[in-house]
C-alpha cells in the first residue's frame, strides 16, 4: 500500500518507544502509531522516522518489514527478525495465509454486510512510481465489510439534516493500494478524514467537532499460522484512548474489549 499522505491524515511522530504487540525469535510486531512512515520513501525525502529504523534502534537489531500500512493508518505492523524469516514469511502473504482485520469510521449508515468486488486501477505516484507499468489494467480488489454500530448527531451538514456515521469491520482478501479507503468511498462511505478518497466537508466538520485530524482507520488484528511452530497466531493493537473518546461521544462503549 501507498505511503503517500496530505495534510491533515499526518499525525505528530512520537517521542516515546514503539508499542511491542508480539515477539518471538522469528517475527516481531508493533502498533504503529498514524503519521508514521514505514521506511524510507522518495515522496517525503524531509522525514527522519521511520518505524523499521526505530524499531531497529529500540530492540538492537535488524528488523525486516513484511506488509505496509499507509502513513496515517495505525495499528499492527509484522517484521521478520532475519532474512529467512521473511523469505519464508512471504509465502504467507503470497498465499494469502495472512488474515487481516481493521475497523473504520465511515460516513454515512453502511450496509450490515456487504461483499465489494472491485477491480482497482493502480494509481501511481510521480516520485515514487516513475518506473512502474502505466499500462498495467486494474487488479482484483475484494473486501468484506460488516458494519458494526451507528451513530447519528443532530447537527445539519450541507444538503443533510443530521451526520451519520458507521463503524465499519472490513476484512481485505487482497491488498491493493489504498483499497479500503477506495472501497468504502466507492460505495459512498467514506472514511473520515481520508482527504484522498473522501468527503472534505465531513471530514472539516469532524476536525472541528471532534478536535481529531487523523485517517479514521485502524489494522486492529492479524491472523497466521506461524511457520515454523505451526501454532495460530493473534495479533491485535488497541485503538487507543482517543479513538475511544470519540466513539464514546458518539454513544458507543469506550473499551477496547468493545470492538
Amino acid at each position: 500500500m501507498s505511503e503517500q499522505t496530505q495534510s491533515h491524515e499526518i499525525e505528530a511522530l512520537p517521542l516515546e518507544p514503539l508499542e511491542i504487540l508480539y515477539r518471538d525469535e522469528y517475527f516481531i510486531a508493533i502498533n504503529k502509531p498514524s503519521g508514521l512512515l514505514v521506511h524510507r520513501s522518495p515522496i517525503d525525502k524531509r522525514e527522519t522516522q521511520f518505524a523499521m529504523q526505530m524499531l531497529r534502534d529500540q530492540i538492537g537489531q535488524h528488523v525486516y518489514p513484511l506488509h505496509r500500512l499507509d502513513r496515517p493508518t495505525s495499528g499492527v505492523l509484522l517484521f521478520a527478525l532475519s532474512s529467512e524469516a521473511a523469505r519464508d514469511a512471504q509465502t504467507l502473504f503470497s498465499d494469502k495465509l495472512i488474515c487481516k482485520r481493521y475497523l473504520a469510521l465511515a460516513r454515512g449508515f453502511a450496509p450490515e454486510d456487504r461483499f465489494i468486488d472491485r477491480p482497482l486501477k493502480e494509481k501511481l505516484d510521480k516520485i515514487a512510481d516513475k518506473f512502474a507499468d502505466t499500462n498495467k489494467g486494474p487488479q482484483e480488489a475484494q473486501t468484506q465489510i460488516h458494519c458494526l454500530r451507528q451513530a447519528s448527531l443532530p447537527v445539519s451538514l450541507g444538503k443533510f439534516p443530521s451526520v451519520r456515521y458507521s463503524l465499519v469491520e472490513c476484512w481485505p482478501k487482497t491488498g491493493r493500494k489504498h483499497q479500503i479507503r477506495r472501497h468504502l468511498n466507492g460505495i459512498n462511505h467514506p472514511i473520515i478524514n481520508d482527504v484522498n478518497h473522501g468527503d472534505n466537508t465531513q471530514n472539516h466538520f469532524f476536525i472541528d467537532h471532534f478536535d481529531c485530524t487523523r485517517l479514521m482507520l485502524f489494522a486492529t488484528d492479524l491472523y497466521f499460522v506461524h511457520p515454523y511452530t505451526q501454532t495460530r497466531i493473534h495479533i491485535r493493537a488497541p485503538l487507543g484512548e482517543q479513538a475511544l473518546a470519540i466513539f464514546a461521544r458518539l454513544g458507543w462503549p469506550q473499551s477496547e474489549e468493545s470492538y
